[in-house]
C-alpha cells in the first residue's frame, strides 16, 4: 500500500488551497531567535476532524477548540510556543477566545472558524496582545511557501522542524495531503503530547474524517511514548478543503484517503519519537502472537515506555530481561514460556531469548546493532494474531539538563 504514496515537497501548505505563516513577537519574556505565532490558513472553508489530550487539566485552548469541532467547519488555526495557556482558569479561556475571535477579524472570517493552539510554559497567563499583534503581522504575508517557517514557529524543546507531504490518485483523481507537528517531551500515549496539523485537498464529510482520524490516532501516536508524561494540550487537527476537486465518496477511495492518512500520521509519529527530548535512538517494537490486539498494544506500548530498557538502549546493553518484564507487567495476556525477543537494526539483528529462554549470543555483535540511530525489538508470543506497533526513544542525560530548567 505504502507504494501508492509519492512522497512530495511543501509540508502543511503542500495540498492546494493552504497557506502559512510565521513571525516572531516575544511571547516568552526572554528574547528568542525563532519565530513563536504561526497562521495556518485554508482559502476554502474546510472539513475538519480532530483528537485532544485525554489529561484533565487541560488548557483553555483545548476547551475551546472541542466546542469549534462541533461545527464541522474550519478555516484557520493559529498557533503560539512559549506559553501552553494551562492553569490558567477562566481568564485563560477568555484569552483563548479573544485570540480566536479577533484574528477572524483580522483574516476576514466568521465566528468559531479559526482554532487556537497553544504550547509551552504551564501556569502563565497568555500574552494576548503579543499573540494578535502577530498574527496581525502574518495576514499580509501568508503564502504557499510559508510551511517551513510555520513548522519552525511551533517548536519548543524540538530541535528539528518536522515536516511531511504525500500525494494519491482516488477514482476521481490526485489528492495531496500534508502535515507539520511539534513534539519532543511531553510524550505519552492518549494522546502523546504533541500538536499537529495534517491537511489535505481531498473533498469529505467532517464525519468521515473523524472516524479516519480517530483510527489512525490510537494507531500512531497513541502508540508512542517518550517519558511517560502526557500533556495538558495535546491536539492534532485535520482539515479538509476539497480544492482538489476530489470528492470522497465511495467506500474504496474512503478506504484508501484513511490509509493516506495514517500513512502521513506514521511518518510524523517516527519523526517525533526520534526527536525526543535528549534521544540519540529512535525505537520501534514489534509485538506478534498476542491474544488479541489489545493485548499487542499494551505489550509494544510497555516496553517502548520501559524507563530501564531506555537506559539500556542508551547504554547499548542488551538487556532482555527488561523487554521481557516490561511486557510482563503490561497488564497483556502474555505467556512467558513462547516469547521470543530479537532486537535489530541496520548493522544486523541478534536473537536474545527464545521459547522463554534467554539465548547465549555475541554481546559485541549486541553493543554493535545497539549502537545504531534506529532500533527494533520485536517480540513474539505465539499465542494468537493479534500484533502492533509502538514508537519510542532511549533515556539520556541530556533529558534531564532539559528538563531540569525548562521554564528559564
Amino acid at each position: 500500500m505504502s507504494n501508492m504514496y509519492k512522497e512530495i515537497s511543501g509540508g502543511v501548505t503542500a495540498p492546494n488551497g493552504f497557506k502559512a505563516g510565521a513571525v516572531y513577537v516575544g511571547v516568552k519574556s526572554r528574547k528568542a531567535e525563532k519565530p513563536d505565532i504561526a497562521v495556518l490558513y485554508s482559502e476554502e472553508p474546510a472539513s475538519c476532524a480532530a483528537c485532544f489530550t485525554t489529561n484533565k487539566f487541560c488548557a483553555a485552548p483545548v476547551i475551546l477548540d472541542r466546542e469549534i469541532l462541533k461545527k464541522g467547519k474550519a478555516r484557520a488555526v493559529v498557533i503560539n510556543s512559549g506559553n501552553a495557556n494551562a492553569a490558567t482558569g477562566q481568564r485563560g479561556i477568555e484569552d483563548a477566545k479573544r485570540v480566536a475571535r479577533e484574528s477572524e477579524a483580522l483574516l476576514g472570517l466568521k465566528e468559531d472558524e479559526v482554532f487556537v493552539s497553544s504550547t509551552g510554559v504551564i501556569g502563565q497567563y497568555l500574552p494576548v496582545d503579543k499573540v494578535i499583534d502577530g498574527v496581525r503581522q502574518i495576514v499580509p504575508i501568508l503564502s504557499k511557501d510559508n510551511a517551513s517557517d510555520a513548522a519552525y514557529a511551533i517548536m519548543t524543546t524540538d530541535t528539528v522542524r518536522k515536516e511531511s507531504a504525500y500525494e494519491l490518485t482516488l477514482s476521481g483523481g490526485t489528492v495531496k495531503i500534508g502535515a507539520m507537528a511539534k513534539g519532543s517531551g511531553m510524550i505519552h500515549p492518549n494522546m502523546a503530547t504533541m500538536l499537529v496539523y495534517v491537511t489535505t485537498d481531498a473533498k469529505a464529510e467532517s464525519g468521515d474524517l473523524q472516524k479516519m482520524l480517530s483510527a489512525t490516532v490510537d494507531k500512531t501516536f497513541n502508540m508512542m511514548t517518550v517519558d511517560g508524561d502526557t500533556s495538558t494540550n495535546d491536539s492534532i487537527f485535520l482539515l479538509a478543503n476539497g480544492a482538489s476537486g476530489v470528492e470522497v465518496k465511495t467506500e474504496e477511495d474512503k478506504e484508501a484517503l484513511a490509509g493516506l492518512i495514517e500513512h502521513i500520521c506514521v511518518d510524523i509519529t517516527k519523526r517525533i519519537a526520534k526527536d525526543g527530548e535528549g534521544a540519540t535512538k529512535m525505537l520501534t517494537v514489534e509485538a506478534y502472537g498476542l491474544p488479541t490486539l489489545k493485548d499487542a498494544r499494551l505489550v509494544a506500548r510497555s516496553i517502548a515506555g520501559s524507563t530501564l530498557f531506555k537506559c539500556a538502549l542508551f547504554g547499548r546493553d542488551a538487556n532482555w530481561g527488561r523487554i521481557m518484564a516490561a511486557a510482563g507487567y503490561s497488564g497483556a495476556d502474555v505467556d512467558p514460556t513462547k516469547a521470543d525477543c530479537i532486537i535489530k537494526s541496520k548493522a544486523g539483528e541478534v536473537a536474545v531469548m527464545e521459547g522463554g529462554f534467554g539465548l547465549d549470543f555475541d554481546e559485541d555483535k549486541a553493543k554493535e546493532v545497539l549502537t545504531e540511530d534506529e532500533i527494533t525489538v520485536i517480540v513474539h508470543f505465539h499465542s494468537g494474531d493479534g500484533e502492533a506497533v509502538a514508537w519510542g526513544c532511549d533515556m539520556t542525560y541530556d533529558y534531564v539538563k532539559i528538563n531540569g530548567d525548562y521554564r528559564s
